[in-house]
């Protein structure tokens, strides 16, 4: 039977490589810790050149940086005097939101493989060099010679699982753009913010804007389906294959959070700064649902699922009692893309048939 051993959600540390079979789990925090803005820190604006729909270069977006590890995101502009030609995303969702904007030709490299692809991009991702299905280190990156790496901030670090820093791809000549859905406060509208910028990037601004009114015309369709709906509460957990369950608090996974809100649904432990959640805390939190993150290689969801159900410590746990743990996927929460709108309609469907 499952144990109930609440640990530190699995991290990527710089003895782990990215490349080999040592790789560690994916997390929602890599490094452990994750550095973020205060909560009251908006993500950059955009102070784009650019004339009606058409870019006008040179083009400024302001965007982040991190001066030390585990330090805090700060502005930082990045400067495009045209538009980009080799482009590395250092998630898969990333990769697939350039491509349904038409980019596929100027992704030269793609890591972190950690989930299904979209049945919308499957044909066209196909084109893209995978540099590697798990964390991809700065060496490969480089090494394809990128004039823009760009996805989820905490991955932008010098460690064997990060992509490399900022400021040292820049001083490369590389551009870099850290998507704000990453960083502590961020919102849906932090995604939207992000399409518009890679639109004038790489003047197509058209088709930004027609995919996020697309989304954010699901966003209200969701949030009217549940409208009406009682007020739930959910716990992150996973099962990391040593015998136990890991529960994440999700405290800097803002942009998850107002996701999830669509469907009436609020994290038990947001306000808890740690990154754990210890065993005492999920028990007395009593989540109404519990969100079982699976990524490519973890153990059999269905295995942990069964046994989460049959752990007399969780017995008394409403999202237990009532079999109302959900299984979701690792990339399409924790990708910072649009992945999540598939995953968010998913979870809807399986709330609506277990009320």
């Amino acid at each position: 039977m499952l144990a109930l051993v609440l640990i530190v959600v699995a991290g990527c540390s710089s003895n782990s490589g990215s490349n080999a079979g040592s790789t560690p789990a994916p997390s929602a925090s890599p490094s452990g810790e994750s550095a973020s803005p205060s909560p009251s820190e908006s993500a950059p604006a955009s102070s784009a050149s650019a004339s009606g729909t058409k870019t006008v270069y040179p083009l400024s977006i302001e965007n982040y940086t991190m001066k030390s590890e585990g330090g805090t995101w700060e502005k930082k502009t990045q400067t495009f005097n045209k538009a980009p030609e080799r482009v590395v995303a250092n998630t898969q969702p990333i990769a697939e939101l350039l491509i349904k904007l038409g980019l596929t030709d100027k992704l030269v490299g793609v890591a972190a493989l950690y989930g299904e692809l979209d049945p919308e991009v499957a044909g066209e991702f196909a084109k893209v060099p995978v540099l590697s299905k798990d964390y991809v280190s700065k060496e490969p990156v480089v090494g394809t010679n990128p004039d823009l790496v760009m996805g989820r901030g905490d991955l932008f670090a010098d460690a064997d699982w990060g992509v490399g820093t900022v400021d040292g791809l820049n001083e490369l000549g590389i551009a870099t753009f850290v998507h704000s859905t990453s960083v502590k406060g961020a919102t849906l509208n932090s995604l939207y913010q992000d399409i518009e910028q890679i639109g004038q990037i790489f003047d197509v601004q058209d088709k930004a804007a027609e995919h996020i009114k697309k989304l954010q015309e699901r966003g209200e369709a969701l949030k009217s389906r549940f409208a009406g709906a009682s007020s739930q509460t959910f716990a992150f957990v996973s099962d990391i294959g040593d015998g136990g369950i890991t529960a994440y608090s999700g405290y800097n996974d803002t942009f998850q959070g107002e996701a999830l809100g669509l469907l009436n649904l609020h994290n038990a432990f947001g306000d808890i700064e740690a990154t754990t959640v210890s065993a005492e805390e999920l028990i007395a939190g009593n989540p109404d649902i519990m969100l079982l993150s699976y990524y490519a290689g973890a153990p059999d969801p269905e295995k942990t699922l069964k046994e989460l159900y049959e752990n007399a410590a969780l017995k008394d746990v409403s999202a237990v009692k009532n079999k109302k743990v959900f299984i979701i996927d690792f990339n399409a929460y924790w990708g910072y893309g649009d992945q999540i709108f598939n995953a968010i309609e998913k979870l809807a469907d399986e709330i609506t048939a277990k009320s």
